[in-house]
């Protein structure tokens, strides 16, 4: 675990802090990892059913504090194991130490008395060895050892040989790249072991989706959460395969839902004391505010400036414009940037935006152009609102897409055909894709608004591919949410005055995948029309999910009329 945390973003100090000398150990930035270990795991904890357990898998260079932590979080008494996780493979030549050939997994129960431990569903079978020790140990005793038979396998030991690089049955990728990614073997033998039929299973930093996808498989409920919006592209695309593998197979699956929490940080950021008098809420209101274009300016790198109407920093010699932070970015917004730009003689413009408004794009793009103002819009990433992210400059400000598309209807059905996908990336947009390469060699580069991946062979010869050469090349995953309007989304919120907790609308729906249409990695091609649908005659809105190639989903929703021939 490679994770580093500023002194200020915890609020309960753990006792552990206090007991060793991290600094003289681990460095200056001990006390700050082990406090965001100590309170995810304390969160975590009381998430925890009565009987249930949790599993903790650690680099080897923190081993010693996360057991320690786990110690003061759970209690020393509540530790089942300590799993050392084996796998073999080649050193590297001129070693001076011993191969690092293993990793730790500690469990942990909520409760020193009970917890699940479904042994016969982890069994393994008996070598020869085992058989034989057990007889001789019987006739030994004086015991007939015909008379006795061995039980149906073992539980294993504490000790694990499981390949990292093992093929997961469900969809054939050997590994997806993630640091801490596990064999499917291991995480099988996990949720065996310590859950039953429809217990629910919960993995906060899912990466790859293995957690899930192995719940599903065996019956099992689950929640999967990361911070990385890849993580959550990568999860999502392997729980559709689940599902098909499960329906092919003939067996149950259930739907799934993907939630992003960034909205619920905007909403607490710019809420209120609702006790204070109607001048003292406006001053909290205004101090907010400049809070809030602050954040943004810092976590973009621009520069504030003053004398403008609409524009609130520069960078690199473009002026930049900062959207609210509860409502999209509307064309009235844009004209009146337009409008100073004009006046102003400003001819380079970043607008930044948690959202925009359905519709805006391209046309108000291509409206500035002719006056001779280039304006780049980009969406401010859910990152703003992580003070670690922000420090350390991986706050992405990504471009905004735009979709089109076209609805065939017919008297009782719809389907969508997806006819343009539009987006222009700039070099810093694509910065983290270039980072992920494994081939030193390799670079991703910006030319003309297309994707151009550079390799350098041994020899030193340049080659240079086109990676988006058409439209549809940019896409990676796209869905349709053919009643969109049908399923709000819901929280649930404790009301200050009864701590009653209530259900309450965010406003907001659900988009559901109804249909998709994805590329995997045995597979690049991609359909453009969905299927026909099937709906009661009338109005209705439809939701277009777009996800590209870097991980960024854009999504545009249409009104028609089922039923009026297109």
């Amino acid at each position: 675990m490679d994770i580093e945390i500023g002194d200020d973003t915890f609020t309960k100090k753990p006792n552990i802090l206090e007991e060793i000398a991290y600094r003289d150990t681990w460095g200056q930035g001990a006390d700050s990892f082990i406090a965001m270990i100590y309170e995810r795991l304390v969160l975590m904890c009381d998430l925890l059913a009565e009987d249930g357990s949790i599993y903790v898998h650690c680099d080897w260079r923190v081993t010693g504090f996360i057991r320690l932590v786990l110690d003061e979080v759970l209690g020393k008494e509540n530790i089942r194991n300590e799993i050392i996780w084996t796998f073999t493979g080649p050193g590297s030549p001129g070693m001076s130490q011993f191969n690092r050939k293993h990793n730790t997994i500690y469990w942990y129960s909520k409760s020193k008395e009970h917890w699940t431990f479904e042994d016969n569903s982890v069994r393994i079978p008996h070598n020869e060895k085992t058989s034989g020790n057990f007889k001789s140990g019987l006739e030994g005793s004086g015991f007939r050892a015909d008379t006795y038979e061995l039980p149906d396998g073992k539980v294993p030991e504490s000790w694990w040989e499981m390949a990292i690089a093992q093929r997961f049955p469900v969809d054939g990728i050997k590994r997806v790249g993630y640091p801490t990614e596990k064999p499917w073997a291991l995480i099988e033998r996990i949720i065996r072991a310590s859950s039953k039929s429809n217990d629910l299973v919960a993995d906060f930093f899912c990466g790859g989706g293995i957690v899930p996808a192995v719940a599903e498989t065996l019956g099992r409920r689950w929640i999967a959460a990361d911070l990385g919006k890849f993580g959550i592209h990568t999860t999502r695309k392997r729980m559709i395969g689940v599902q098909r593998q499960l329906k092919a197979e003939g067996k149950d699956y259930r739907a799934f839902e993907i939630l992003n929490l960034g909205k619920y940080e905007r909403q607490h950021f710019i809420g209120v004391n609702p006790d204070l008098r109607e001048e003292q809420k406006e001053q909290q209101i205004a101090a907010k505010e400049a809070a809030f274009l602050n954040l943004i300016l810092r976590a973009y790198q621009a520069e504030k400036t003053d004398g403008f109407a609409t524009f609130h920093g520069k960078r690199a010699g473009r002026l930049v414009a900062i959207g609210p932070v509860n409502l999209p970015v509307t064309r009235l917004f844009v004209e009146e940037i337009i409008l100073e730009c004009r006046k102003q003689h400003i001819t380079k413009v970043d607008i930044l935006g948690f959202e925009f408004e359905m519709g805006l794009f391209p046309n108000v793009l291509d409206e500035a152009r002719d006056k001779g103002i280039d304006i780049s819009p980009k969406y401010i990433p859910a990152d703003v609102f992580d003070k670690r992210a922000v420090e350390k400059n991986q706050a992405v400000f990504h471009d905004v897409a735009f979709i089109e598309v076209k609805p065939h209807l017919e008297a009782d059905s719809v389907a969508v055909e997806l006819t343009d996908f539009s987006v222009f990336y700039n070099q810093d947009s694509i910065a983290n894709a270039e980072a992920t390469l494994k081939k030193k060699r390799s670079r991703i580069v910006v030319e003309r608004g297309q994707i151009v991946k550079v390799v350098k062979d041994k020899d030193g010869i340049v080659n240079r591919e086109i990676l988006t050469e058409n439209w549809t090349d940019w896409i990676d995953y796209w869905s349709v949410d053919f009643d969109f309007e049908s399923k709000r989304e819901i929280i649930r919120v404790q009301n200050t005055e009864t701590e009653e907790w209530e259900e309450q609308w965010t406003g907001d729906y659900i988009f559901e995948n109804e249909w998709q249409s994805f590329r995997t990695k045995k597979d690049r091609s991609l359909e453009l029309t969905s299927v026909a649908h099937e709906c009661r005659p009338g109005r209705r809105k439809l939701a277009i999910k777009v996800v590209d190639i870097f991980g960024n989903d854009t999504m545009t929703i249409i009104e028609v009329s089922v039923g009026e021939m297109a």
